[in-house]
């Protein structure tokens, strides 16, 4: 009997080598794929030396325009994202409150910005900036995307807690309720650490698109982020258009590569955690088993 998957049967010596044939048949493709490109690349002498050699020669490139560029993508991204993480996750706490006078406004607030464009948010907040504050037209783009960043992700992330903590079992919340835990410290110190590891593969691909999306309001806007930097490195280093946003496109693999695998480190010493304390959840919060007994606490009965 061949060996299963919880998911498949295990493959057969026909399977395998028919799957063998497939890869090898999209490797193929693949490579010809490329290669066409790369002719046509070099047809548009796309591939000449000159419009490559500046991001290896010229350090002006970086230090006047990709840097600065990847510093404003990081500041408007980190400001989103400290803002956007607290407050979704209020929102999704509110989303299950027992109490309607919260939980409806809470989701009306939640559905209205999540289905608002993001790019569509940013133009209405620069808008209102201009109109309404003394706000500087310098900082402008930037109060604008972080605001219509923080609006929709903030949304996103709501229903990223709410969804979280509802895949926990019934059980925890009645287990709270018989050793006399409150709403609030049973949301503090038993749903949301539990549901953190669970949400947290979503939470970091939302943050990955945090930072992807400052790029709209490089766009629209004139914030000068990274990929807003490709007009002015292409207007003065010979139209290598293709060869700027390659290297952009690389900045930004690397930079979400590190985001991801930092949150991968981080996901794997939670678990790590949960399976080695030794702490139990009390109704003034969490205590260590096996810690010295206070005075008064009954240890000596």
């Amino acid at each position: 009997m061949s060996a299963t998957s919880v998911l498949y049967d295990a493959p057969g010596k026909r399977a395998k080598r028919r799957n063998v044939l497939y890869t090898i048949v999209f490797l193929v493709v693949f490579a010809l794929a490329a290669w066409w490109v790369l002719v046509q690349m070099a047809d548009k002498n796309q591939l000449a030396s000159e419009k490559w050699s500046p991001f290896v020669t010229d350090a002006k490139v970086w230090t006047t325009y990709l840097l600065p560029g990847l510093g404003e993508t990081l500041k408007s991204a980190a400001l989103s994202i400290v803002i956007a993480l607290p407050f979704g996750a209020l929102l999704g706490i509110g989303r299950l409150s027992d109490h309607a006078w919260v939980r409806v406004p809470v989701g009306a607030v939640v559905e209205f910005f999540r289905s608002i464009p993001v790019l569509l948010m940013m133009v209405f907040a620069a808008t209102a900036y201009a109109q309404f504050t003394d706000i500087s037209s310098d900082i402008r783009p930037l109060y604008a995307v972080v605001t219509g960043l923080v609006l929709y992700n903030a949304s996103v992330i709501a229903e990223i807690v709410r969804a979280g903590i509802l895949t926990l079992p019934n059980g925890q919340t009645d287990a709270a309720k018989a050793i006399g835990m409150r709403k609030g410290q049973t949301m503090s110190y038993v749903l949301l650490p539990q549901a953190v590891t669970a949400m947290l593969p979503a939470l970091v691909s939302q943050l990955v698109v945090i930072v992807k999306d400052t790029a709209l309001g490089g766009a629209l806007l004139g914030l000068s982020e990274l990929l807003s930097q490709n007009r002015t490195i292409t207007a003065n280093y010979g139209a290598n258009t293709i060869a700027t946003l390659v290297v952009i496109a690389l900045i930004y693999i690397v930079l979400n590569f590190l985001l991801t695998t930092f949150a991968g480190w981080l996901e794997k010493r939670l678990r790590r955690g949960k399976k080695s304390t030794g702490a139990v959840l009390g109704t003034d919060g969490p205590q260590q088993v096996g810690a010295p007994a206070g005075p008064g606490d009954g240890s000596g009965i």
